[in-house]
Order: C-alpha cells, then structure tokens, then sequence
C-alpha cells in the first residue's frame, strides 16, 4: 500500500506509477481494462477522489482511454519517430515515395478528410509565400493516421499561378506527392526550413486527433524554397504530442 511521507511523492502518483509499471512491463497490454476507480480504492484503501486522480495521470498521459459506460482501457501506441532530414530527402519524393513512407516504414498509414480548394491567401501565407496583395493559392487540407490512429493534421498552401491545372490541384496528387510534382514543374524543393512550437490543442483539433484531456500538440511551419528560394509551399501541420519522437541530426 503507498504511503507517502513528506519527501515522497503524493499517493495517487504512486498508484499512477505501479499502473504504469504494469503497461510497460506488459502485464497490461493493448485493449486490457486498467482497474477502475473502486477496484482502487480496495486494492490501494484510498479514496475515491485518489484513486481517480491516479487514473487521470495515465489519461493525461495517452497511456489509456477512458469508455463511457464500459471503463478505462490500455492504449498502447509505439511512437512515430519522424527524422527531419530523411523525410524531406530529393531521393524520397523524387522516386515516386511519399514522406510518410520515410517515417511509418511497414507501419499501416493512410490519408482522409482531404479537402482541394483555391482562396483568397491569408496575411501569413502572402508573407511566408513571399505574395502580392489579393493573390490566391490553392489549399490542401488533410488528416494522416497510423495504425488507425489519428496522427496529424496538415494544410499545404501553394501559388496558383504555380499550380493551376497540374495534379497538385487534385485529390491524388500522383507518386511522390506534392514535391515530385513541383519539380516536374521546373520548381524542385531544394531548401526546407520548419519551426515547431508545443502548445495546447483547439476544440476543433482534439476533436479531430481525438486527443486524451490534457494531451499537447506539436505546431510545425515548414516552408519549400527552390534552388534560388523562391518559397512554393507552406505547410502547417499539427501532431499530437504523445505520438511522435522527432529526430534531426547535425554535423560538429
């Protein structure tokens, strides 16, 4: 039975931390129901209201997923690493590969929600783009699962007047995506630059990554500049925080 003292952590948390020590040892797996809130209170004599905080630390966390009317299950789920560099290589997308392939490897991924549109281009997208006044850009918006599982969501704003009537206005924009066809179009990506912040996710965005209460997402702004940086994309994407592990590797 935890007892914290004065210097030790607080009881809930230790009961958070022997559930979590049951999922990483495997002794709860993927779909196990966690014991619930009155399981607790007799296992560990708690209260109610420590047991449920305990619980809420491994929700928190994506560690489980709560079923209304059913009870609170494992959710097991083996990070996407999603290296910078590699991803972003002229011999991935120029071979006919989506990005996507460089990260989930022989993991099942898939594409849904993808929207085509042509807009009037908002303030940021004229700056980052590099835009006269009142100028359109085609937008992309899509949603990527692995696994079946909701993992980000992307919208690509490119120049129509670089795009209009090629496959980039398409649904399926062909192997290699987007970047295979801007080189096709003598507009080859050959500089990348990506800011990334952490922030908490709208009601829109949890809803649609069906996050966990609690869950952060990560904000990356990625810009596509040609061989003498002219900007042709702008890619915001929004990940969820608990899923990924991002890798980039420098020379000394």
């Amino acid at each position: 039975m935890p007892t914290s003292e004065n210097d030790s952590p607080p009881v809930y948390r230790e009961i958070a931390a022997a559930l979590r020590s049951a999922i990483a040892s495997g002794h709860l797996s993927d779909g196990d129901r966690v014991p619930g809130e009155n399981e607790l209170m007799k296992q560990y004599g708690v209260a109610r209201a420590t047991a449920r905080q305990a619980l809420a630390v491994l929700i928190n966390e994506g560690l489980v997923v709560p079923v209304r009317g059913s009870g609170i299950y494992v959710r097991t789920f083996r990070p996407l690493r999603r290296h910078g560099p590699r991803r972003l290589s002229r011999e991935l997308w120029g071979g006919g590969r989506s990005i996507w392939q460089a990260d989930a490897a022989d993991r099942g991924f898939e594409t849904d929600n993808i929207e085509v549109t042509e807009d009037p281009a908002p303030d940021h997208v004229i700056r980052a783009l590099g835009l006269a006044e009142g100028a359109r850009v085609v937008r992309r918006r899509r949603r990527y699962r692995l696994d079946g599982r909701p993992m980000q969501l992307a919208t690509s704003y490119l120049p129509v007047e670089l795009v209009a009537g090629t496959a980039i206005t398409q649904v399926d924009t062909g192997p290699g995506g987007i970047y295979a066809r801007l080189a096709e179009l003598g507009h080859a990506p050959a500089h990348f630059t990506e800011e990334i912040r952490v922030r908490m996710p709208t009601p829109v965005e949890a809803r649609d990554l069906q996050l966990t209460a609690g869950t952060p997402v990560l904000e990356v702004l990625r810009t596509a500049l040609t061989e003498d940086h002219r900007a042709v994309e702008l890619n915001e994407m929004t990940l969820d925080g608990s899923a990924y592990v991002l890798q980039y590797d420098f020379d000394a």
